[in-house]
């Protein structure tokens, strides 16, 4: 594992008035390179190739001869064949040439090797580098683990398909889509088989990754995305912010619940069993009885992170949770790092990160806002891992 010293030691020999904040281009890019413009830095995204488009046409930054932007905020983008080829000493070196400080988001641990990041990626990334592996499900210290030993609450697992007796929901990763969901819930063991085995033979699923699947118990109720933000070079007021909430769009689930039930009988096999791929998301906020439960689970994973993955986390982390009608919070994913759904506060904020702050302020533009107060204050090496 890298050490932190090595990342402060690595982020001490750059030259403070160009420091570059740099990301994988996917995810929350567009959110990470607008809020660094915002702050006063040049952004620098890290494309695939036949994925790039986005960032190197159409939200392409131009500056005026006074590098004033006039126009977009990716100021610079780099081409790879494949994302994982950031991983190569060449492209490390270029971005430390660059005085890059790399924000982590979830296309960097989905298409880089987790090892290589932990191991050998020698630029000083903004966050825990530590905690980036609980977020795969099969790792023994997952956020799983890490929910456990905070007592927060999560859904109950089902160890075995037979003891199904209620509403389950069974997480795997689809087959040919492998980032995305292979999801499907059941109500019974009888359910889960016939469920299970229409998906295998439609090639959704595979059986490997249906016997390492997980069985929760199902949440009936809404969905919010808290995309929270821990600063531990805060002196003076509360290191804990609540930035905003989100909530996804996934398909084919909510064309699914567009149509009357008459018509989701009538579909076909192929078109019955929904699928849970996260094609967006969009802004919410929650009622103010409940704002201080969020806060509680918030705090209660922070020290539990700083307990068990030292030295805890740092920036934004995302609880996503379920509401069941008892207005319970139940914890069944957590991001370590800024959150999916951040792009929908682009530019404009997110709800009460603009009221804390008094300005418009998204995920984004709070982790360059961080790096530009850890370059005033001297503590840059405290945010960097």
């Amino acid at each position: 594992m890298i050490e932190p010293m090595d990342a402060r030691s690595i982020v001490g020999g750059y030259d403070a008035s160009s420091i570059r904040i740099a990301t994988i281009g996917s995810h929350s890019a567009l959110d990470i390179c607008d809020g660094a413009v915002e702050e006063g830095f040049h952004s620098l995204a890290v494309c695939e190739r036949g994925r790039e488009a986005p960032y190197v046409r159409y939200f392409r930054g131009r500056r005026d001869p006074k590098d004033r932007l006039v126009r977009g905020f990716v100021d610079e983008s780099v081409v790879l064949t494949k994302f994982r080829e950031v991983l190569e000493d060449k492209w490390q070196a270029f971005l430390r040439d660059r005085n890059a400080v790399f924000v982590p988001n979830r296309s960097f641990t989905s298409y880089c090797d987790l090892d290589a990041i932990e191991n050998a990626f020698r630029v000083p990334l903004f966050g825990s580098r530590r905690l980036l592996r609980t977020e795969e499900r099969e790792e023994e210290r997952s956020y799983y683990w890490l929910l456990e030993k905070a007592r927060l609450p999560a859904p109950e697992r089902i160890e075995d398909p037979a003891e199904i007796d209620g509403l389950v929901i069974v997480k795997l990763p689809h087959r040919v889509k492998r980032l995305e969901r292979g999801f499907f819930t059941a109500a019974s063991a009888r359910e889960y088989r016939e469920k299970s085995r229409a998906l295998l033979d439609q090639g959704v699923i595979t059986e490997q990754d249906l016997d390492a699947a997980r069985i929760e118990r199902y949440i009936i109720g809404p969905i919010f995305n808290f995309d929270f933000f821990y600063s531990p070079i805060e002196e003076t007021d509360e290191k804990l912010e609540l930035l905003g909430v989100d909530w996804r769009f996934e398909t084919s689930l909510d064309g699914h619940v567009r149509l009357p039930a008459d018509q989701q009988l009538a579909l076909n096999e192929a078109q019955r069993i929904p699928e849970y791929v996260v094609v967006g998301h969009n802004a919410a906020t929650l009622r103010e009885s409940s704002l201080k439960d969020v806060f509680d689970l918030a705090e209660r994973y922070v020290r539990a992170t700083q307990e068990h993955f030292d030295p805890g986390i740092i920036g934004p982390f995302t609880l996503q949770t379920a509401v069941d009608k008892d207005l319970h919070f139940w914890i069944y994913d957590v991001a370590p790092r800024i959150g999916g759904g951040t792009n929908v506060h682009g530019s404009v904020g997110h709800p009460y990160g603009n009221s804390l702050w008094r300005r418009p302020m998204s995920t984004g533009r709070r982790i360059a806002l961080e790096i530009r107060r850890g370059l005033d204050e001297g503590r840059l090496g405290e945010l960097v891992t």
